[in-house]
């Protein structure tokens, strides 16, 4: 069975790789548990050193790397060539705190010595999405091989020519063959990759379903997972923000890779003394941005990734109008070109409130006061970042512990950053990736007691 890369701008097929027997999959599980062997007794010098060659790499080629995602998925280049070039800084990170990172920790016992080990665990799955074909794999990949583990990817079908230039990245900088592999498997296949005894542990980026069906089939498996699913960020705009401001910032946190992102502010909520102010300059802002040719290095807006997706968003923005919801800007659709939309008057009986937009439509929802806007934010049964804008910080600061979200941003787009824990709560998933929280997520902490 053949698997497809379609150039969502045009439409065209650009890519196609043979899906993996299961044979084949065997094969590759084999060829990582024997490297493991060797891998796991690198030094952490030895590991800095490949990761700082492939850092090396991904600048030298990020713009050739960026035309890949581009055709791929439909991001605007410039877009994609700021993704290749953060997994470089993410190697470069790991690769110059790993070893401060799991250097053993003494703990002081009635024992001679005692003390924490850090040891990696094996062969770790991951399975990964579309809209940050190389990001999302990098920030788990960069501290997992750090820390001595190694990696099978299993990437979403339409970025194959991605997944398996990543593999091809990752040797050409000198990497051991075996250290990461990519597979191109379905669904299906999944469950038995899972099940295999020398896999380890599982990471996911993707839907609440994939999550759940992953997580089910490892914890039958009794084996650790990290979830990081989707989210529907809530964009909260008090009295005494830089409204200005506030509305470019989020402008840019709803739309960019074409509001393709979990992190991306989705629901702006505005207090209603400042609401007519803000939706002025919100608009104007996303008026300015120029959409089309994603080659384009003006683009700034192209299509989505997916003509499929198109028609879901579609679907959850027909259903808002007709409940009630007003239309200021946008709402056309044409095949996977889908036109930057801003809805208001969303309400709690809407797809737009409960489920997330994964696409260019912001929703805007006026509160009363800034307790309100909280409980809002709150209500969402998704938990991944809030962001908060005032000028006043300490002021609302009691608002940083009432959110329920894995980050909370203050005058600033929730974003990840290498040095920074990143993950959600509730439906957003569980565990941490990047950060020192990061590494550790498949590593065996080992307690070491001597008397």
């Amino acid at each position: 069975m053949k698997v497809q890369s379609i150039n969502p701008y045009n439409q065209e097929v650009i890519f196609e790789v043979e899906q993996f027997s299961n044979q084949q999959i065997e094969d590759s599980i084999d060829v990582a548990a024997e490297t493991y062997k060797t891998w796991k007794n690198c030094t952490f010098s030895e590991r800095k050193t490949h990761l700082l060659n492939v850092a090396e790499n991904l600048k030298a080629n990020a713009k050739s790397y960026g035309k890949v995602i581009t055709e791929e998925v439909g991001k605007p280049i410039t877009q994609s060539v700021a993704e290749v070039e953060k997994c470089a800084w993410v190697c470069e990170y790991y690769a110059n705190n790993a070893a401060q990172f799991l250097a053993s920790k003494t703990i002081k016992t009635d024992a001679s010595n005692s003390y924490v080990q850090y040891d990696p665990i094996g062969c770790i799955l991951a399975i990964m999405p579309w809209n940050y074909p190389f990001w999302q794999l990098f920030r788990f990949l960069a501290p997992t091989l750090m820390a001595g583990n190694v990696a099978l990817l299993k990437h979403a079908s339409n970025v194959s020519k991605s997944a398996l230039l990543l593999q091809e990245i990752i040797e050409d900088a000198g990497v051991p063959k075996g250290v990461f592999q990519t597979i191109i498997a379905n669904s299906e296949q999944i469950g038995n990759i899972i099940s295999n005894d020398q896999i380890k542990a599982v990471t996911l980026t993707g839907s609440e379903k994939a999550g759940k069906a992953v997580a089910s089939k490892a914890g039958a498996e009794i084996k650790k997972t990290v979830l990081e699913l989707g989210g529907s960020n809530a964009f909260v705009i008090f009295e005494d923000a830089d409204i200005e401001n506030a509305a470019k910032v989020g402008a840019w946190a709803r739309f960019q890779n074409t509001g393709q992102s979990c992190i991306a502010g989705k629901r702006f909520i505005v207090l209603e003394s400042i609401y007519e102010e803000f939706i002025t300059y919100f608009l104007a802002f996303i008026q300015e941005y120029k959409v089309g040719d994603p080659m384009d290095e003006n683009t700034e807006i192209g299509p989505m990734a997916r003509e499929d997706l198109a028609e879901e968003l579609e679907a959850q923005l027909n259903d808002a109008l007709s409940k009630g919801a007003k239309l200021l800007i946008g709402g056309k659709r044409v095949k996977a070109h889908f036109e930057p939309t801003v809805i208001e008057g969303v309400t709690e009986q809407m797809r737009a409130y409960t489920e997330e937009l994964f696409g260019p439509i912001a929703s805007i929802i006026k509160v009363k006061t800034e307790q309100e806007a909280i409980e809002v934010a709150n209500s969402s049964k998704f938990g991944l970042g809030l962001s908060i804008f005032s000028e006043n910080p300490d002021r609302i600061k009691s608002y940083i512990s009432a959110s329920e979200d894995g980050a909370v941003f203050i005058n600033d787009m929730v974003r990840s950053d290498p040095r920074l824990p990143f993950g959600g709560t509730k439906l957003s998933g569980y565990g941490r990736e990047l950060s020192a929280d990061g590494i550790m997520e498949f590593v065996n902490k080992k307690t070491v007691y001597i008397k």
